[in-house]
């Protein structure tokens, strides 16, 4: 297992507070995917290195082939904030720490951590090699807030879809 540190990533479907929910079914994990831009060749590297060192530790120099790596091209992907971009998806059973830049705790209640803000995370490297599937995979282990970015999928907040009514109108 490899410990990464992702710096300055924007956060993507974060299920921090409460456990995500897939194809409507809960999965019993809090989650979160990480965006990082593609010109951060030295955040990629160490993914990849990590990866590879994750797979050395369990095989040594005989690595199975046909492991599904945990870096997706954004590209490839239809959301918003996803292109010029690498992410990584990140899950645990346990809640994972959550600070602010003074490293105070989050409670869900302060709306700090949404979908386009800007993270540090902490993640483990894994190998995955069972009945489930041959996989490297990514722990989340805690998210620090960096700074405010623009939400994915925000809407107007409503009040912008109507005109200043006059009094006299009814």
């Amino acid at each position: 297992m490899s410990k990464l540190l992702l710096k300055n990533v924007r956060l993507s479907f974060p299920s921090l507070f409460k456990h995500e929910i897939y194809a409507g079914e809960d999965t019993g994990k809090f989650a979160a995917t990480f965006l990082i831009a593609k010109s951060d060749t030295k955040a990629i590297k160490s993914i990849e290195d990590a990866c590879a060192a994750s797979l050395k530790e369990k095989y040594g120099d005989k690595v199975p082939k046909g492991f599904k790596m945990p870096l997706v091209d954004g590209d490839d992907k239809d959301y918003n904030g996803y292109l010029d971009h690498v992410c990584i998806k990140a899950s645990t059973k346990k809640r994972p720490t959550l600070v602010n830049r003074d490293k105070t705790p989050i409670a869900e209640e302060d709306n700090i951590l949404y979908g386009g803000c800007y993270v540090n995370a902490s993640i483990d490297i894994w190998v995955m090699d069972n009945s489930y599937g041959k996989k490297v995979l990514a722990s989340l282990n805690a998210i620090q807030f960096v700074k405010d970015g623009e939400a994915f999928g925000s809407k107007s907040e409503g009040a912008d879809d109507f005109e200043d009514l006059d009094e006299d109108e009814f």
